[in-house]
């Protein structure tokens, strides 16, 4: 059964990125050899989008961070150096902002409006 969900970026700046996750995110890791950190996280959900055209195509996907509070994580994450590309907007489904790791991986956090079970 499956049991968790496994992602990947690749990064032309993979140790950079490494040590975005690690200390910026603060994400928990384990040291597999050689460099190689693989990042633990708590939980994760799966969404699936339409495509529209003019926009994503078929095949896309994407990878967001989720938080409880929004605000508050951002100013944390302010404090660590990390730098937003615009502003907390709220979307109806969520909040979201979004930032760019090491290496041009773009990617959104966001505050969830539905309840997480």
């Amino acid at each position: 059964m499956i049991k968790g969900m496994h992602t990947l970026f690749y990064s032309d700046k993979p140790d950079e990125l490494r040590t975005f996750l690690r200390n910026k995110l603060g994400l928990g890791h384990h040291d597999v050899g050689e460099g190689w950190l693989i990042f633990d996280v708590a939980e994760a959900d799966i969404g699936v989008h339409p495509t529209r055209q003019g926009g994503t195509v078929s095949g896309t996907h994407a990878v967001s961070f989720y938080c409880d509070d929004i605000h508050e994580t951002v100013a944390q994450l302010r404090g660590r150096g990390v730098v937003f590309s615009d502003e907390i907007s709220d979307q109806g489904w969520g909040k979201t902002i979004h930032f760019e790791m090491p290496g041009g991986v773009k990617t959104e956090l966001y505050q969830p409006s539905y309840e997480k079970k």
